[in-house]
């Protein structure tokens, strides 16, 4: 069963995630129901790949001050497309 729920974020936060849902041909609500299924399940089951970034977030692992993320998305887009 869908229930409904109303968020609250900024505008351009909103204006990027359509823009990129559209680019997926998915729903923005398929996306973030994703998210959150992701975060609460123990099997991590979901269609979409959540950057490691991203789960740190979600999870409150400790992000290296020193990290240097551009060089970390570029590893990243390397090993995807090869």
């Amino acid at each position: 069963m869908d229930t409904k729920l109303t968020l609250k974020l900024n505008q351009r936060v909103i204006e990027k995630a359509k823009e990129y849902a559209s680019n997926k041909k998915v729903s923005l609500s398929r996306i973030v129901e994703a998210y959150l299924q992701s975060l609460t399940s123990e099997n991590d089951t979901s269609e979409f790949q959540i950057s490691p970034f991203v789960k740190s977030i979600a999870t409150g692992t400790e992000i290296p001050t020193d990290l240097d993320y551009k060089k970390e998305y570029s590893d990243h887009l390397m090993k995807k497309y090869k």
